[in-house]
């Protein structure tokens, strides 16, 4: 049996090896995941909670944090002056209606929000634009970050799928104004 370095802790994390072996699949295939959950009749094997005309919201299955959610066009599109005026339009209703119910839902204490557009900006996949919407909380970055490169999730992705789904099925929150 090998010796570990002094001072050095293995923290497994098997889960991300489903990470890299989707992403080396896509890779191969060029599967644009976005536009197989916009295309695939099963919105939950997809984590697709709200599907609209021109975009949608999924949850991100690689999270940087409980919640992340991605909104993009139902297209195939990389860059921002490529979407029509609907589809931004929509893209911004989707992203307040997101924060609006993850607001509700989660009660986070704050968000990032944004897109990585092109690898240089971290993009993990380029050609299909869609934004980021990360609930955060004070203290949700703890040391497991720093010294052992895993993130502790407090809540598995299927019951977050359906309490986001059946959520906003519903016509009206008790939190959110009406429609």
């Amino acid at each position: 049996m090998q010796e570990r370095p002094p001072g050095t802790e293995c923290l497994w994390a098997p889960w991300r090896m489903e990470f890299i072996r989707d992403v080396s699949r896509q890779e191969a295939a060029k599967e644009c995941f976005l536009c197989r959950a916009a295309t695939t009749g099963d919105p939950g094997a997809n984590l697709v909670v709200k599907r609209a005309s021109l975009a949608m919201v999924l949850l991100n299955r690689y999270p940087y944090n409980n919640g992340h959610l991605l909104i993009a066009p139902l297209r195939h599109v990389a860059q921002l002056e490529e979407l029509s005026h609907e589809e931004m339009d929509q893209i911004q209703a989707l992203l307040l209606q997101s924060k609006k119910l993850l607001d509700c839902l989660m009660a986070p204490q704050g968000y990032n929000v944004g897109l990585n557009l092109g690898r240089a900006s971290g993009a993990g996949l380029e050609a299909h634009l869609h934004v980021h919407i990360v609930p955060r909380w004070v203290g949700d970055a703890n040391f497991m970050t720093t010294v052992g490169s895993a993130k502790v999730l407090p809540q598995s992705l299927e019951e977050l799928w359906r309490l986001l789904s059946e959520a906003w099925a519903q016509e009206n929150l008790p939190c959110l104004p009406e429609k």
